[in-house]
C-alpha cells in the first residue's frame, strides 16, 4: 500500500491525512513542533497514521504532501524528497509570510518557490484552492453530474497525473492548468480560488484570472 509522506499537520495536511487514511494509504506526518505534539491526531487517525520529524515523513513517502506556511519553504527537507512527487498546497498570504517581492510583481508562482527550494523532486500544485473541512466532505462519486473539480500544475506530466488520479479518489474531477509558471491561475484572490465549481467553470474560472492583483 502507498504510504504518503504529510509535512505540515495544520487544517490542510490533518485533512488530507483523515481523507487518505480511509481510503487506505499509510501516513506519516509532521509538524515543525514535533512528533510528540501530533498525539492526539494519530491517535484519531489509527493505526494507518504515525508521526515523525519532516525528515522523517519524506523519506517514508512514496510521495509527499508539502503543507506550510509559505514564508517556511526553505525548511521543508530537500534530500529525502530527491527524485519524488512532491504536492504543494502552499498559498501566499503576505500578512502571515512577508512580502515576496517576485510573487507581488507576477515574476514568480508558489509551487515554482518550492520547486526551486527542491531541485531534484518533481513538484505539482495540488488542494490549494478548497477549505480544508471541504477535502473530506466535497467529494463525490467519478461521473456524478456536476462534480466539484480541483486543478494542477506541473512541470513533470507524471507529476500532474498523480495529483489528478488522487484528487479522482478523494471524489473530485481534476484540470490540469499546465506548467507551474501557469500555476498563478489557481492562486489567492484570482476567481477559481476556494469556490466550488465544476470543471467547465474551473476552466472558465482559470481564463478569467489576471497575473497581478
Amino acid at each position: 500500500m502507498t504510504t504518503i509522506g504529510i509535512i505540515g499537520a495544520g487544517h490542510i495536511g490533518s485533512a488530507v491525512a483523515r481523507k487518505a487514511v480511509e481510503l487506505g494509504y499509510d501516513v506519516v506526518i509532521s509538524n515543525s513542533r514535533g512528533p510528540e505534539t501530533l498525539a492526539g491526531l494519530v491517535a484519531e487517525l489509527g493505526p494507518k497514521a504515525r508521526a515523525a520529524t519532516a525528515a522523517e515523513a519524506a523519506a517514508a513517502g512514496d510521495f509527499a504532501v508539502v503543507t506550510v506556511p509559505l514564508k517556511n519553504y526553505k525548511d521543508v527537507p530537500v534530500e529525502p524528497l530527491a527524485g519524488k512527487i512532491v504536492i504543494d498546497t502552499n498559498n501566499y498570504y503576505w500578512e502571515r509570510d512577508g512580502r515576496i517581492p517576485e510573487l507581488d510583481n507576477g515574476e514568480a508562482t508558489t509551487s515554482g518557490l518550492l520547486q526551486e527550494h527542491l531541485p531534484e523532486s518533481k513538484v505539482a500544485k495540488g488542494f490549494n484552492h478548497i477549505m480544508a473541512s471541504q477535502i473530506t466532505t466535497d467529494g463525490t462519486p467519478t461521473g456524478t453530474e456536476n462534480r466539484r473539480a480541483l486543478a494542477t500544475a506541473s512541470d513533470y506530466p507524471e507529476a500532474a497525473e498523480l495529483v489528478s488520479s488522487l484528487y479522482d479518489e478523494f471524489g473530485f474531477d481534476s484540470v490540469n492548468i499546465g506548467l507551474l509558471e501557469d500555476s498563478w491561475r489557481v492562486e489567492r484572490d484570482r476567481p477559481a480560488y476556494v469556490v466550488r465549481q465544476n470543471a467547465q467553470e474551473l476552466k472558465d474560472n482559470l481564463a478569467k484570472a489576471t497575473r497581478t492583483i
